[in-house]
């Protein structure tokens, strides 16, 4: 493959759950589309739940996994799109509000962009940043739902936004590890909101409906309704809890209790045919074990449904639960690869569930990397050919210096400290 020219690419970097996730595409300009040229995911110590633990190891990381994708791809890439995720990330809805003072009233794109600000101009401390403004409606003197009041008409125009926030230490510090490992970022992205933009349909996002994220360490929730994200929500648990269960009640090693989940795990009891033995080691790695299938069973079993327990309470403390019904939930992340989950998720939350897959007219990629595991990177992809309302901050700003000016930054930081 001859090598293409870094201008024709976009890099797709996803922060999980101790994992870093580089996929490398190319948008197609006429279709929307982006097809996927290669990729790579490697497994990050540094990382615990999105936030950075140790950042020589996630520096190293993110090095390894985007030259990783380099090379498969054949391509170059020097600045990345990058996925955040995490229990530092707090959300919330507010509403902003703008007089159109001049006599013709007609909204121009410069209103819209007022009143987004209006809208995100709210009292923070100083600890905390905002790393989006969604817009989910406008407003023209009092009459709701506008998608685009640009070219409209009105003396009142009003938006409804959804705020994620971040911790700023949280969001430097992975965006230091980026630096360190010689890359720019174009811009800090919500996984969570990255993945809804590829695996949500526009109906379901009519109709209502909830996105989850079940990553090793987190769960990301995203309601949706009338067209919109409405709420959104990290909870800090996630399928690396059931691995710690099995290592835990069957006396053997974390990698061998990830082992066993991935190869033998089910979620449901109507999948359980028969009770096999399965082979594995104890936790010195010598000791020779059997275990049976249903004691497997009855290790996830309750672990898989605490899990979705903790889903449907905060959906029903949020107020959207009945929102989410018409549309269901769309289950994402790597705790979806389980079989079962599904159905788990659909008797806890009494809501129809399926697997969230991208639409093959949104992203032209191998089978490989079609796994829930992948989403939030494919996810990246898309978000970066994606129009979107502006209202970038003073941060945003920064983080878009040449990679040279940024480290000198960093640099000059480092040494007042």
């Amino acid at each position: 493959m001859s090598r293409r020219t870094k201008m024709e690419l976009v890099a797709g970097l996803d922060m999980g759950s101790g994992r870093v996730t580089c996929l490398i595409g190319a948008p197609d300009a006429a279709t929307g589309a982006v097809k996927v040229l290669g990729g790579s995911s490697v497994v990050c110590r540094g990382l615990k739940g999105g936030v950075v633990i140790n950042i020589i190891e996630a520096a190293s990381a993110v090095n390894r996994a985007v030259e990783e994708a380099e090379a498969a791809s054949g391509s170059t890439v020097s600045s990345v799109w990058l996925g955040v995720r995490g229990s530092h990330l707090q959300s919330f809805n507010n509403r902003g509000a703008y007089n159109i003072a001049r006599t013709d009233r007609e909204i121009t794109a410069d209103d819209v962009t007022s009143v987004v600000a209006s809208a995100r101009a709210i009292p923070l401390s100083s600890d905390r940043e905002i790393l989006h403004v969604v817009p989910q409606g406008f407003s023209l003197d009092r009459q709701r739902g506008v998608p685009n009041p640009v070219g409209m008409e009105a003396s009142l125009l009003e938006v409804d936004v959804h705020l994620v926030t971040a911790s700023s230490a949280h969001l430097s510090n992975i965006m230091r590890a980026v630096a360190q490992a010689g890359f720019e970022i174009v811009e800090p992205v919500y996984g969570l909101l990255a993945a809804g933009e590829l695996l949500v349909t526009p109906e379901e996002k009519e109709l209502g409906c909830v996105l989850i994220d079940l990553g090793g360490q987190s769960i990301s929730l995203g309601v949706y309704c009338e067209g919109a994200l409405k709420y959104s929500k990290e909870i800090a648990c996630g399928s690396d809890f059931i691995t710690r269960d099995l290592a835990v009640g069957l006396k053997t090693s974390i990698a061998t209790a990830e082992r066993i989940k991935i190869k033998h795990g089910i979620a449901h009891p109507t999948l359980l045919n028969g009770d096999a033995d399965i082979e594995c080691h104890g936790i010195d790695g010598r000791t020779p074990l059997r275990v049976k299938t249903s004691t497997m069973m009855g290790i996830i079993l309750p672990r898989v449904e605490e899990l979705f327990c903790v889903v449907a309470d905060d959906l029903q403390n949020s107020s959207y639960a009945d929102v989410v019904a018409p549309g269901g939930a769309i289950l994402t992340g790597g705790g979806a690869l389980m079989p079962g989950m599904e159905a788990a998720a659909s008797q806890i939350l009494g809501v129809s569930v399926r697997r969230g897959v991208p639409h093959p007219d949104l992203v032209e990629v191998d089978e490989a990397w079609l796994s829930p595991a992948y989403s939030t990177a494919l996810g990246l992809l898309y978000y970066s050919t994606t129009p979107r309302w502006a209202g970038v901050d003073a941060r945003t700003v920064a983080r878009k210096r040449p990679l040279w000016m940024r480290k000198l930054v960093l640099a000059v930081e480092d040494i007042f400290k």
